[in-house]
């Protein structure tokens, strides 16, 4: 979707140049050797894709089928810059707690996995798995998303199309088998990774004629992947279907659910029929992903930015309710609108990291236990609105950032097994804070651009406009 901040990395796409200028003769069996029939360069591939990486490490939640909040990798992250940028990073996820990381096989900083059938380029891939160990974390892997040849493009290192529509374009259904094979082999390359998520958003499952998702297409490739996986390692676990959870403005009546609407809007119809679907008809799940904003299609924050996460709780409840309590995951969140540039800069980052406090105790009321929060870094410069640490190009990047501080404190306090609690709220106050609990934290969020004095859990205490607090209990 749009809302992630597309960059397909395509300027990392280079071809090595053949060494022996001048020599004929082995300018052509080189050629020769790094080329299949039509055409297909295979140059710097491997045939053992499926071979160990590196040393495996003992993720803290392995067996577990909630792994906690933490964050995706996107095109640039703290797995590449200068040493010492890169080991501050390490060093606070080290620190704190180990946040769950989660990175896609291709795209948003990883190459092309498999750019000729049977020929593996896992490097870049390899090396973010390596930095998830290196920062003690739990490592997540979406399968998504496809080599160019299981989708109608040509074979070959050097032919990867990584134009937003091409790598948002699914496989082909004679490929499903071709891409289960694929999830099969990063499995045996990483086997310290025990948690897998299927394709993403529906990405290439639009069926135009129909005007709905295809979701028997992705229902298919879903029940492919999970049943390879288990083949490699019956511990290992699987879930999906990572549907964005779009809203429509409440008066709207074309598409809209029914029976899944409050004042922040009402579900698209059609969005649940495709999770219906799957629901009834996949081969099984360990737990249940899912992927949303608190604002409408329209970007529009009902009745407004704090009211309008109370979404993530409806949707939470449905879908727990729906899978007979599968241990939910949100994949992906958003509470501010982007602008035409995909760009979300129009907040302070008080009132931003305010809003997502917001919405992480709104998906944790809903009943979730994991959720991954999108973009971690940017390549560089000083304006990174909501990034979680300063950009690792130079020796002093890699500070810590305020909505790392809200997103690691998060995780630490409310991690998966967590008994919420219910605190006590004056009357007066309870239209101005957003309060989430547990038996040692209390987290209180100021709603207003304003000081405010409020009485919580037996204490009164002033807070800030926007600010965050946190309680020892």
């Amino acid at each position: 979707m749009g809302r992630h901040g597309w960059n397909s990395g395509a300027g990392r796409w280079r071809l090595t140049a053949l060494l022996g200028v001048g020599a004929a003769a082995l300018a052509l069996v080189v050629a020769l050797l790094n080329a299949l029939p039509g055409g297909a360069s295979t140059e710097g591939n491997t045939r053992d894709g499926a071979r160990v990486h590196g040393t495996s490490a003992a993720p803290r939640h392995a067996d577990e089928p909630s792994v906690g909040w933490g964050f995706t990798h996107t095109q640039f992250s703290a797995d590449q810059g200068s040493p010492a940028a890169v080991d501050r990073v390490k060093g606070l996820l080290g620190k704190d707690g180990s946040l769950p990381q989660n990175q896609a096989i291709m795209g948003w900083g990883a190459d092309n996995p498999e750019p000729v059938e049977g020929r593996y380029d896992f490097a870049a891939l390899d090396r973010r798995i390596d930095f998830m160990r290196s920062s003690g974390a739990t490592p997540v892997i979406t399968l998504c998303c496809a080599p160019d040849w299981m989708k109608g493009g040509r074979a070959g290192v050097d032919s990867t199309d990584w134009s937003q529509s091409a790598l948002e374009t699914a496989p082909t259904p004679d490929h499903y088998a071709d891409y289960a094979a694929l999830a099969a082999t990063v499995a045996e390359r990483y086997p310290d990774v025990r948690h897998f998520i299927v394709w993403n958003e529906f990405k290439g499952f639009w069926n135009d004629g129909a005007s709905r998702w295809d979701y028997e297409g992705y229902t298919k490739l879903y029940n492919l992947v999970y049943r390879a996986l288990k083949r490699v390692d019956p511990q290992i676990m699987v879930g999906g279907p990572y549907l964005v959870m779009d809203s429509l403005d409440p008066r709207q009546k074309d598409n809209a659910s029914t029976a899944l609407r409050g004042d922040w809007g009402a579900l698209d119809q059609r969005v649940l029929d495709a999770f219906a679907y799957w629901n009834a008809h996949k081969a099984g799940a360990d737990f249940v992903v899912v992927d949303g904003s608190s604002y409408t299609k329209d970007d529009d924050l009902l009745p407004d930015e704090f009211a309008a996460t109370e979404k993530f709780t409806a949707v939470g409840r449905w879908v727990r309710q729906q899978t007979h309590g599968l241990p939910l995951w949100w994949a992906e969140y958003y509470v501010e609108p982007a602008d035409g540039n995909d760009d979300r800069k129009g907040w302070t980052e008080q009132r931003r990291v305010a809003v997502q406090a917001a919405g992480m105790i709104a998906m944790a009321e809903g009943g979730a236990t994991t959720g991954f929060y999108w973009n971690p870094e940017e390549e560089k410069g000083a304006d990174c609105p909501g990034c979680l640490w300063t950009p690792t190009d130079g020796a002093d990047g890699g500070r810590a950032l305020p909505m790392y501080g809200l997103v690691s404190r998060f995780g630490r306090s409310f991690p998966p097994g967590t008994r919420y609690e219910t605190v006590a709220v004056a009357p007066d106050d309870v239209p101005d804070v957003r309060v989430l609990a547990s038996g040692k934290t209390v987290l209180v969020v100021n709603t207003r651009n304003r000081p405010v004095s409020a009485q919580i859990d037996g204490r009164r205490f002033e807070l800030k406009a926007y600010e965050v607090k946190w309680l020892d209990r």
